[in-house]
């Protein structure tokens, strides 16, 4: 395995545990805020214990983040030195402000957990929308980066590859930029509203639970359940406006992200099945008429570029159609499934049957494989560059040796971490369990 392969394994392996850190660290605060603000309102104490807990949980976690975070800074620049020699020159300025973004955070996150129960009401919810911010902007900003590498703007190259007439704003509000900050923002507050309301689910299944415990994990869930509702629905309508970006802007992308080998007008939105290079279509899928020029124009009649317009060594892999598919499909359940909970048990006033309960079990960890998933397409949908249309992937690359020395080190370093993480979240809560805190 050469060392572009290696590199390219080690980094997305890298960025992908980061990001379960990382969009925990962006939702939580979120929930924490929800339940201050109830906590003023109803002057009900459960709400308080509720972002207690929340925020004892993020600081582990956030330590975990801040870990992971280091370790992808590193590895930009040891396995991809010629991206951040043009990285330095053209798009450093996401970079330098978010140092100010992760500093309020880290301020407003001490101040909130170690002085909480000193401060008045609205202190606290003041610092801890400080603290989301923070979160958010940080993730607003790195990921800036990456909507540059999609839509590079702000500069020129020289035929001898000098980067000139640099535009550090034009390239910071690059044009992806938009859809992707929301993009980002909503998605984590919809898989963290999910997760929260998985383990809510989950303690509701449980039979051996006091009355108040019950009363305790219904509110959390009826929180998760609300966030989740509206986020995942706004994740949907943010998914529009990107299929609109990447039709003007990557048209290769939405191609290979819907098997379109031909240039079409009325083109159909094909759903499930796998692209198939021989037969030029998407075998075994269901199509829904004229549905991808709609979502490429706001007209039927739109012309969608297809993959033969494109020289086949600059195609994505066929199977980011797969990954896309994963991602549309896991949002679409989450949107059905927490409307329906809202319904029947807030408008229909039933409890959950255990059957939803189980279902809601299952939806943190679908959430989190949609944020994954979600993130492999954008990446690997842009194969082969790594700047779009600007620097290739094996151009890139480091051609160092024992790349694979460093992807199974880093390797076990994660495994360790993730089950450091779990086990100290265990041990934490099993310390502090819930009944006691209600006292």
């Amino acid at each position: 395995m050469d060392a572009v392969v290696l590199a390219r394994i080690l980094f997305g392996s890298t960025l992908g545990f980061h990001i379960i850190y990382a969009t925990l660290g962006v939702g939580i605060p979120l929930i924490v805020i929800i339940a201050e603000v109830l906590y003023a309102i109803k002057k009900d104490k459960d709400y308080a214990l509720l972002s207690k807990r929340l925020v004892k949980g993020f600081a582990i976690l956030l330590a975990g983040a801040i870990a992971t975070g280091t370790i992808v800074a590193v590895l930009l620049n040891l396995l991809w030195p010629a991206y951040m020699e043009i990285v330095g020159q053209v798009i450093a300025l996401p970079f330098q402000i978010e140092i100010y973004a992760f500093l309020i955070e880290a301020l407003f996150m001490s101040m909130y957990l170690y002085a909480a129960d000193r401060m008045p009401n609205w202190l606290r919810i003041l610092s801890i929308i400080f603290v989301a911010f923070g979160a958010l902007a940080s993730a607003i900003l790195i990921t800036d980066a990456h909507s540059w590498m999609n839509t590079p703007s702000g500069f020129e190259m020289t035929v001898n590859g000098e980067v000139i007439n640099v535009d550090p704003w034009k390239a910071f509000f690059n044009p992806s930029f938009g859809v992707t900050a929301v993009h980002v923002a909503v998605s984590a507050y919809m898989t963290v509203a999910f997760i929260i309301g998985s383990i809510a689910a989950f303690k509701l299944l449980k039979k051996n639970i006091s009355s108040r415990e019950r009363t305790y994990h219904r509110k959390s869930l009826t929180i998760a359940l609300y966030v989740g509702a509206i986020m995942s629905l706004s994740t949907a309508i943010n998914g529009h406006e990107t299929a609109q970006m990447l039709h003007e802007y990557m048209p290769r992308k939405l191609a290979g992200a819907e098997g379109l080998f031909e240039t079409t007008k009325y083109a159909p939105l094909s759903i499930g099945g796998f692209t198939s290079r021989e037969e030029e279509e998407v075998l075994y899928a269901i199509e829904v008429p004229y549905a991808l020029s709609f979502l490429a124009g706001d007209r039927f009649d739109t012309e969608v570029l297809g993959l033969n317009e494109f020289p086949e060594e600059l195609w994505p892999p066929l199977y980011i159609h797969t990954l896309f598919n994963v991602m549309v499909g896991i949002g679409s359940l989450l949107i059905v499934l927490s409307f329906f909970a809202i319904f029947l048990r807030w408008i229909r006033k039933k409890e959950l049957p255990g059957w939803m309960l189980a279902l809601l079990v299952g939806a943190g960890p679908l959430a989190m494989i949609g944020i994954e998933t979600g993130w492999c397409f954008s990446c690997i949908g842009r194969q082969p560059w790594t700047i779009n249309d600007v620097l290739k992937t094996h151009e890139a690359a480091t051609q160092a040796n024992h790349v694979g020395v460093m992807l199974f080190l880093f390797l076990g370093l994660y495994f360790i971490l993730a089950v450091a993480t779990v086990v100290v979240l265990i041990s934490y809560f099993k310390r502090q369990p819930l009944d006691e805190e209600m006292v």
